[in-house]
């Protein structure tokens, strides 16, 4: 799909019912970049276009009781419904004291504006990129299944589609099996921001290595190994089950399977960096087995325990890149970071947003393998004339 569609998305015969963007609180900058694209598009198929935006708003009482406006009419829209349920920046008064929104207070004005459409849209679509309860995704004692049970209320709710990335596990649309569910994943936008980052990166079976970091994340390793044609090693995180720390069982030691590191820069893709404990001591393995740098992909890096660990492997030269998405919340400390690099999905949405607007086929966007293929090949191509350029020289 490229721009040259503009006028198939928004040219003034396409008989669509208008396009509306509601997006939460929390939720903004990522909103303004899809629909900066959305807007561009359509100026460009020849409509006046200035803002899909619809104005809304969810107060608070002092009290923690809220609710939600929607401050224009939405009659017959196709309303799409951007909400990131990890921006812990968002606040709001409590009797009298500053309280930080929790994923619960997103869900819950996610909520209270459906709850305000009144049921006059066309159709509703939610973009949740952060799934709410997706670590909470199955039941292995008397627990809840919160993933599951949010998806079936907004079932309930009159949603049609809701399009995540990187879902913990993707099999929790089984709960909503009459619902659009789409969990897709980054993989092109990733690739191309290392390749730009680092030019010098070469990608080939001599050079380059991807490494699971556990066995939950083989199928998105296995996908990025085959796609660049490299070798792939993973690890095994050996748990002790006899406790629980922080309602998990702890790592006691992560074990490598895998063919030899050394020489070779790594690449390790997870769908989470949390307090970031296990992606450093993959790092700190790999490295005394003689990898010659680290690369790390998280969809949402969101390091809880704060970044001072990583400012040190930085400076000890463990790691080289960190990369994640902009479809959470991220400090600015994060951003400043020398050793982040992150990597805008904006574009990917609004394809997509427009995709489902029109009602077709977005398969060519769930599966980017031939986009991927282009971007290697570009690569080889620029590293073999900078080569025969040396040679001549």
């Amino acid at each position: 799909m490229k721009e040259q569609t503009a006028k198939f998305f928004f040219g003034p015969d396409n008989n669509l019912p208008p396009l509306g963007i509601v997006s939460l609180e929390g939720a903004s900058e990522l909103s303004d970049k899809i629909e900066a694209h959305l807007v561009r598009w359509a100026q460009q198929a020849g409509r006046d276009t200035k803002t899909f935006r619809i104005p809304c708003a969810c107060p608070r009482f002092s009290s923690g009781d809220g609710k939600g406006l929607i401050q224009s009419t939405v009659r017959g829209y196709d309303l799409f419904f951007i909400v990131d349920v990890g921006n812990y920046s968002c606040t709001y008064k409590f009797f009298g004291k500053e309280n930080r929104m929790s994923p619960d207070d997103h869900f819950q004005d996610l909520k209270r504006l459906i709850q305000a459409v009144s049921g006059k849209a066309h159709r509703i679509s939610v973009i949740m990129p952060l799934l709410y309860g997706g670590r909470q995704h199955r039941r292995s004692y008397r627990e809840s299944l919160d993933c599951a049970f949010a998806l079936q209320e907004l079932q309930n709710m009159g949603v049609q589609n809701l399009v995540t990335f990187d879902a913990h596990d993707p099999r929790v649309q089984n709960a909503v099996p009459l619902m659009g569910f789409d969990s897709l994943r980054p993989s092109y936008q990733v690739l191309k921001k290392m390749l730009r980052s680092f030019p010098d990166l070469t990608v080939d079976r001599d050079s380059f290595m991807v490494i699971s970091p556990d066995e939950g994340a083989l199928d998105r390793n296995m996908f990025y190994a085959s796609v660049m044609g490299v070798e792939m090693g993973m690890f095994y995180k050996r748990r002790d089950y006899s406790r629980m720390v922080d309602g998990r069982n702890p790592i006691v030691a992560h074990e490598y399977l895998g063919s030899d590191v050394r020489g070779k820069d790594v690449f390790v893709a997870d769908d989470i960096i949390s307090s970031g404990e296990s992606m450093l001591d993959i790092a700190y393995n790999v490295k005394k087995r003689g990898a010659r740098r680290f690369f790390a992909f998280a969809t949402y890096a969101i390091f809880t325990n704060g970044l001072e660990t990583f400012d040190k492997a930085y400076q000890d030269g463990i790691i080289d890149g960190v990369f994640g998405t902009n479809l959470t919340y991220r400090t600015e400390e994060l951003k400043a970071r020398d050793w982040f690099y992150e990597v805008d999905v904006s574009k990917y949405i609004a394809y997509f947003i427009a995709a489902l607007h029109h009602d077709m086929s977005a398969g060519s966007l769930i599966d980017p393998h031939e986009k991927i293929r282009v971007l290697l090949e570009k690569r080889r191509e620029e590293q073999a004339k900078r080569k025969g350029a040396q040679l001549e020289f």
